[in-house]
């Protein structure tokens, strides 16, 4: 596992708050993995971290938000949405196909549906608005969570 990760992660135990934890727990229907931080922390935490990469190509930010993702952790999920977020300009058709596994694999929560389709998925469908078909197919998906991602404009 790359370092970043580990401490990423390190950094995340050290701010997590039991009682921002236990209320994040009682805000979800679904059982969710959380350390118990505050959403504006998360995120600095992870523009922190982004800085220091050195190889900001997309394959390797989408490896490094895979195993992101892979914890199933919440505050996580919403650094590797903003990882994958942050290399936009660098999209290209075939990533329809990452971001589909993302959603049917990992995606457990509303949370980091929404934070995952307002972002990464909704600018992709804006940069490559053919693939808005392959993103209605998902509607008809027995996954809550695949059918939950659409883009705004779709609602």
């Amino acid at each position: 596992m790359p370092d970043i990760i580990n401490k990423i992660r390190e950094e995340l135990i050290n701010n997590a708050d039991e009682n921002t934890k236990l209320s994040g727990e009682r805000f979800f229907k679904e059982s969710v993995t959380m350390y118990g931080i505050r959403s504006a922390t998360v995120i600095s935490i992870g523009k922190d971290y982004f800085k220091t990469i050195t190889d900001k190509s997309k394959a390797h930010i989408f490896s490094l938000c895979d195993e992101l993702w892979k914890s199933g952790n919440m505050e996580e999920s919403f650094v590797a949405c903003n990882w994958s977020f942050n290399v936009q300009k660098q999209y290209e058709p075939g990533d329809f196909d990452v971001f589909e596994k993302w959603v049917n694999t990992y995606v457990g929560n509303w949370a980091s549906c929404d934070t995952l389709c307002n972002h990464t998925v909704g600018t992709f469908i804006e940069m490559y608005p053919e693939y808005l078909s392959g993103l209605k197919k998902w509607a008809k998906s027995p996954n809550r969570w695949v059918k939950r991602v659409q883009c705004p404009e779709l609602h």
